[in-house]
């Protein structure tokens, strides 16, 4: 069953990336794949548990796939979709408007 989706693109795009955690995956991600224990260090504060239901939820929307190793200990993996790729404008425009935003309110 799809999930309904807002009218609006932007509530849209808000609704598929407005956890802190997933832009945070996300621009993990745009360098290329990584395993679990990379991202929870590139994340620093967010807990395993967090990291797990952000990951599950994202693969669930399409923004990531996830590739599980049959090896001891299981190796898995997590990439971006052509889906979760797209988003990188987003985000490089995020970043160009944070160091602008920093550039101008530094003390």
């Amino acid at each position: 069953m799809k999930k309904e989706l807002p009218a609006c693109p932007v509530e849209t795009t808000l609704t598929l990336i407005s956890d802190r955690w997933k832009v945070l995956i996300i621009r993990d991600l745009l360098t290329g794949t990584k395993r679990f224990g990379e991202l929870k260090k590139s994340l620093g504060s967010i807990s395993q548990k967090v990291l797990t239901a952000n990951l599950r939820a994202m693969e669930e929307i399409g923004l990531l796939t996830r590739k599980v190793y049959a090896e001891v200990p299981p190796r898995v993996e997590y990439t971006l979709t052509e889906t979760g790729q797209s988003l990188k404008p987003i985000l490089d425009s995020m970043y160009k408007w944070g160091e602008e935003y920093k550039a101008k309110n530094a003390s």
